[in-house]
């Protein structure tokens, strides 16, 4: 597959400023013509491998800072923030933000920057739980140190898929004098988990599924003996809220849990061996759907990537209770809600089948369509203790990346077979849609008196 050529002229014309170079002594350096390097620097030439290679040689430079975009979710995420109600009669499309965030990136930085820093039009201030969310996404769900550490605790302990849960318990009393112990329901009525100082106990409900009972147990080895790695990271955060700091520490405390037990290098090893087999995959570390699908997510380690999966949690009024964006280009996740055409809604009346589906976002009056996504979602227990409340979780990657996993057999990719869906039906601008609940925001509504049409809101168009 031919790879997407790279334009990155502002961010190669900083470096040369920075070095202090003109354009014939940088591209002297670069073993290319000053010609070549200055349509390089007005994006009319892409950066190629060889010219990328000679950056790197003669000044010591991140490939990855070429992709100066990335930090404000690139094209999908300057497109998000511009869908926002306040910027609807200006009619700005994909093509023309491509062009702002080529000539001037460090520009569509600071509006983005300057946009996710103000409240919501018509809104209270950032909500503690937003404004959390925001900074996970900043960070693409990957918190390296974090990681590492879990992984090397998980070779010291020698976890493996047959002793999980005797190896957190084993952990917990010869490095914390804790024993573990499992309560009935009616003294653990509403708790999952509790600690006991002065039983030294850790306390489990009866109602925890096994891989529910590890999590939980590894989440009190991660409050133990994680607590300050994690409290450093949190605290770089800036948040005006401590209620988000809370939230995204404890975030991280889940973080570290999944990540040790589901290491990272094994872990993504064994993704790759199977095709990312989602059933095999939650046999193989016995873990829970739910957990499964956070840490695949966090697969963005340096030199050792897996495939940028989304994930979101779902209820059966299609809010979002949890959406972890990674590095994908979902931007259907930005939305207030779902669309009722993504079949992760029927999950709801399949408790335990996945359900797989190739969907596309079409927001577009002129039928133009993205590369779209394979998803899978599948109904979890909310708290991991069956007869709670419900929900669906899906996981999805891009469809362009999908060919090879297990789940896209028998599964057609090709673009005319994407369902297409939109970000919520007051965001959604594709007409003709019969589904249709709300009327699309900053669209002017059109009546006929002489025909119906099959959605009860027709609207002009642009």
């Amino acid at each position: 597959m031919t790879e997407k050529a790279l334009f990155a002229g502002p961010a190669v014309r900083r470096l040369r400023k920075r070095e202090r170079l003109t354009q014939a002594a940088a591209a002297a350096r670069l073993d290319i013509s000053p010609s070549y390097l200055n349509l390089i620097e007005r994006n009319q030439r892409p950066v190629s491998a060889r010219v990328m290679m000679q950056l790197v040689e003669q000044f010591d430079f991140d490939p990855r800072s070429l992709r100066e975009d990335e930090a404000i979710g690139g094209l999908d995420g300057l497109a998000r923030r511009f869908a926002d109600d306040r910027f609807t009669d200006l009619g700005i499309d994909r093509e023309e933000l491509q062009e702002f965030l080529s000539a001037s990136p460090q520009v569509a930085a600071a509006f983005a920057r300057l946009y996710d820093n103000a409240a919501p039009a018509g809104d209270a201030p950032d909500d503690p739980l937003a404004a959390s969310r925001r900074e996970i996404e900043r960070w693409r769900n990957h918190f390296a140190d974090l990681d590492t550490a879990a992984e090397d605790l998980a070779d010291d302990m020698r976890l493996s898929r047959g002793d999980i849960g005797l190896a957190l318990v084993e952990r917990l009393r010869e490095r914390h004098q804790l024993s573990v112990r499992i309560l009935p329901r009616e003294v653990m009525p509403d708790s999952l988990r509790r600690l006991d100082l002065h039983a030294r106990q850790v306390q489990l409900s009866e109602m925890l599924s096994i891989p529910s009972r590890n999590f939980q147990l590894a989440l009190q080895i991660a409050q133990l003996e994680f607590a300050e790695a994690i409290d450093a990271v949190a605290k770089g955060a800036k948040f005006d809220d401590e209620a988000a700091r809370a939230l995204f520490s404890r975030h991280l405390t889940g973080y570290v849990a999944a990540a040790l037990i589901m290491p990272y290098g094994r872990f993504l090893r064994a993704c790759e061996a199977t095709g990312y087999d989602l059933p095999v995959l939650e046999r193989r570390f016995g873990v829970s759907f739910e957990q499964l699908a956070h840490r695949l997510t966090t697969l963005q380690r340096v030199g050792q990537r897996g495939l940028p999966f989304f994930m979101v949690r779902l209820d059966r009024a299609g809010q979002f209770s949890k959406t972890f964006t990674g590095a994908s280009t979902a931007r259907f996740l930005e939305s207030e809600a779902s669309c009722p055409l993504w079949d992760a809604h029927r999950a709801f009346d399949r408790a335990g089948e996945l359900q797989v589906q190739f969907v596309a976002l079409d927001d577009s009056t002129d039928g133009d369509r993205d590369g779209g996504w394979l998803t899978m979602a599948r109904t979890v227990e909310g708290s991991g203790a069956p007869g709670e409340a419900q929900f669906v979780v899906a996981v999805g990657v891009e469809a362009v990346l999908a060919s090879d996993l297990a789940q896209a057999r028998g599964v057609s990719l090709r673009p005319a077979d994407a369902q297409p869906i939109g970000p919520g039906c007051a965001r959604c601008h594709r007409s003709g849609c019969s589904q249709r609940s709300l009327p699309p925001r900053g669209r002017k509504l059109a009546f006929d008196r002489i025909r119906r049409g099959v959605t009860p809101f027709e609207f002009e168009e642009r």
